[in-house]
């Protein structure tokens, strides 16, 4: 009934690189990892694919020598950047389309973000509510921890609890305190705009931890105390206040993220629409003819070029790749969990 039964799952797990199928590499190509980065793995991959296949491919290099073929690739490469960049940026006007509200609809947002954290604060019992989101979603975490901890002294002040009962609480208490230190610890100091803060915010299994700890009341619900109750109750209400954070937070990343493409894009787009129409209108292959370690030096040339003209579009897929896998598990908020879970024998309603 603890929490454990779940956490043995790769899909239940705490950690991130647990749940990710491929592991810490997956994890970093999805994620983690520099976009930029990520983007040149990408380049790096197809450059290398292009040559390979150019060398040791059916086909013959002397089609090289016919301006036709670079022309051909070259052409829908600037037309692909001048759309994709066009596409991105009206996509941006879309993302910030909240922000160009009248005055009504900003007072409407800001009442709702203060409520919002005038009713945090009274569930965690604090005064004022800091204003960076990795501290405020580390104070959240912070809170459920210290309501497991009372949980534990619930726990231990009271001798005439059934046994099973208190085992069962106690190691939901304990996964909680455990997994609590380690994710604020990971959200100190952290800036937003990084991937560090959704990365911690993530790595915290909320929903998991609201299910368990219904599961564990309810089966107990005759055994537990009012006292115990009462503190199962405190820690499940803190827990769904990092549910909404959260979401608020990864909304704004998300637009943090598509502002940094659309300047990365705009940045990008020139150099690869130069480089592209140089091969289409000055490039001859034969400037570059001659062979290194058995490769035609204008096969490395053309492909070169060639990733050059993509760089913008795989900048794109880059931080897309980021977007969608954070989106695809953060669909749902509460207690619905839907990934594959690891529940024993307990596959319905109770």
């Amino acid at each position: 009934m603890s929490e454990s039964d779940g956490s043995a799952s790769e899909e239940t797990s705490n950690t991130m690189v647990d749940r990710v199928r491929g592991g810490r590499a997956m994890l970093w190509f999805l994620v983690e990892g520099n976009r930029a980065l990520v983007a040149g793995v990408m380049l790096a991959v197809s450059y290398t694919l292009l040559v390979v296949l150019g060398t040791f491919g059916p086909g013959s290099i002397a089609k090289l020598f016919n301006p036709a073929p670079i022309a051909s690739t070259f052409t829908p490469t600037i037309i692909g950047i001048i759309m994709g960049v066009t596409l991105v940026l009206t996509f941006n006007q879309f993302v910030l389309a909240e922000e160009l509200g009248p005055v009504a609809d900003q007072r409407e947002r800001m009442a709702g973000a203060m409520e919002f954290r005038r009713d945090t604060e009274d569930a965690v019992d604090r005064t004022t509510s800091p204003p960076e989101p990795s501290a405020f979603l580390r104070g959240l975490v912070e809170a459920t921890g210290d309501r497991a901890d009372e949980l534990l002294d619930a726990l231990e002040s009271d001798p005439d609890l059934d046994e099973a009962a208190r085992e069962d609480v106690r190691e939901y208490a304990e996964g909680i305190a455990a997994d609590a230190e380690r994710v604020a610890d990971n959200l100190e100091g952290k800036q937003f705009g990084r991937f560090e803060v959704v990365k911690a915010a993530l790595e915290y299994n909320y929903s998991w931890k609201i299910y368990t700890g219904n599961r564990v009341r309810n089966h107990h619900e005759e055994a537990l105390p009012d006292a115990i109750d009462e503190q199962l109750d405190e820690l499940l209400e803190v827990l769904s206040f990092f549910g909404p954070a959260r979401e608020h937070f990864k909304t704004l990343y998300f637009r943090w993220e598509i502002i940094t493409l659309s300047r990365s894009l705009a940045y990008l787009s020139l150099p690869a629409l130069a480089v592209s129409a140089y091969m289409i209108l000055v490039f001859e292959v034969g400037d570059v003819a001659g062979v290194i370690a058995g490769i035609d030096q204008g096969l490395l040339f053309v492909a070169l070029a060639f990733a050059v003209g993509v760089t913008p579009f795989a900048i794109f897929l880059s931080y897309i790749l980021r977007i969608v896998t954070v989106a695809k598990w953060t669909l749902a908020i509460g207690p619905f969990i839907l990934r594959e879970t690891d529940r024993g024998e307990d596959v319905g309603w109770e």
